[in-house]
């Protein structure tokens, strides 16, 4: 796929994430935990170009956009999304024909990985510096791995989805995000909408890591209880937008709380981007 072509579906899933009304979560529909959409659309167009930069390593893209984005806004919009975007980007610049050989690819990329990329990564990491990391014994990031990226996220795998992703050939992304948002999509024909949906299927099928780092697993438990609630109601409508009332109190709900599911809206913007990408394959 042409530089062009991933560039426009890397932007519109940074701003199809911020458009869709992801409750605890930044939107167009609310800000939150002093942060704004005018944040997260200033990190997008300053990181969608390095992001999708010809030839340079997954590290350096990482990093580069994470620089970028700390200069331009200030704070920790999008690292999360800059972990999982990455890799299908360079997925889908050598895929021509579906989602499965986009997959296959991804295969490819993620075992190249190596220890350059785990250092760009981690200071990329470290200069995001997100909420409630804390420290662990082995490959801490707060230190200079001597391992390549994928076994550092190996390490990780258990205490963070986001990690997880790169050691499953990121099948939630794929068998959760995107199947989600391609089912509901058909089914509302609102791209929007389906994107809600795929936030409350990730919030309502997964400890959301984000939640579990900043209030342990007993709270994030509980808003993925609550979240399965809200996803079976929300999921039988015939028309999402007559739902809005109940994701709205559910968003205020959490925010009263400062409950951000992070961790969930990445994952979210993530399964979007693969979407965008099948669409533009069947141009």
């Amino acid at each position: 796929m042409d530089r062009r072509s991933i560039e426009a579906a890397v932007m519109a899933s940074f701003t199809g994430e911020i458009e869709a009304f992801k409750p605890g979560n930044v939107s167009v529909y609310a800000d939150g935990h002093d942060m704004t959409v005018k944040d997260f659309i200033k990190s997008a167009e300053v990181s969608t170009p390095l992001l999708c930069q010809p030839g340079a390593s997954l590290g350096q893209r990482i990093l580069d956009s994470v620089k970028a984005t700390h200069t331009a806004v200030g704070c920790n919009t999008n690292l999360g999304m800059l972990l999982l975007f990455a890799p299908i980007v360079m997925a889908a610049e050598t895929t021509v024909n579906d989602v499965n050989n986009l997959r296959q690819n991804l295969k490819l990329i993620l075992a190249s990985l190596n220890q350059d990329d785990a250092n760009q990564v981690y200071t990329a990491i470290r200069l995001a510096n997100p909420g409630g990391l804390g420290s662990v014994d082995s490959q801490d990031v707060n230190k200079n791995p001597d391992c390549s990226l994928i076994e550092a996220m190996q390490l990780a795998s258990n205490r963070d989805v986001v990690a997880l992703q790169y050691t499953n050939n990121f099948k939630e992304i794929f068998e959760t995000g995107f199947s989600t948002i391609k089912c509901f999509d058909k089914s509302w024909n609102s791209v929007k909408w389906a994107t809600v949906s795929s936030y409350l299927m990730f919030m309502s099928s997964i400890l959301d890591s984000h939640i579990q780092r900043k209030y342990g697993a007993q709270v994030a438990e509980k808003i993925k209880i609550k979240s399965g609630i809200i996803a079976e109601k929300f999921h039988i409508a015939s028309d999402p937008e007559a739902e809005i009332d109940l994701i709205q109190r559910f968003d205020e709900e959490l925010k009263a709380e400062s409950i951000n599911p992070g961790t969930s809206a990445d994952l979210t913007a993530a399964g979007l981007l693969v979407f965008k990408i099948a669409e533009k394959m069947k141009l």
